[in-house]
């Protein structure tokens, strides 16, 4: 039965051909995950940066609402003081 030409060529070789398949797969899934790896790190670096540029983000609109404010407090004491200038010159002319 050994002696048959399957047992004898067809089988070694489709035995060699399988074994060379697992190989190619196995080593492909290793490079595809150390590829996937290095991707994964790559973006968790690209989200750490962009969570940091939005808290200084956050910081600077903070800080530009405090400046508006204290703008808008100084704009409303430079108007009562041209009001008093003004009524001052209003008394002055007559």
């Amino acid at each position: 039965m050994l002696n048959q030409p399957f047992f004898q060529v067809a089988l070694p070789i489709i035995v060699t051909m399988v074994a060379t398949v697992w190989a190619m797969i196995s080593t492909n899934n290793r490079r595809l995950d150390e590829l996937s790896k290095r991707f994964d790190d790559g973006l968790r670096a690209v989200n750490q940066r962009l969570g940091d540029l939005a808290t200084r983000l956050d910081d600077l609109a903070a800080r530009l609402g405090r400046m508006e404010d204290r703008l808008f407090a100084i704009e409303t004491r430079l108007s009562a003081v041209e009001r008093k200038v003004d009524a001052l010159e209003l008394k002055a002319w007559r």
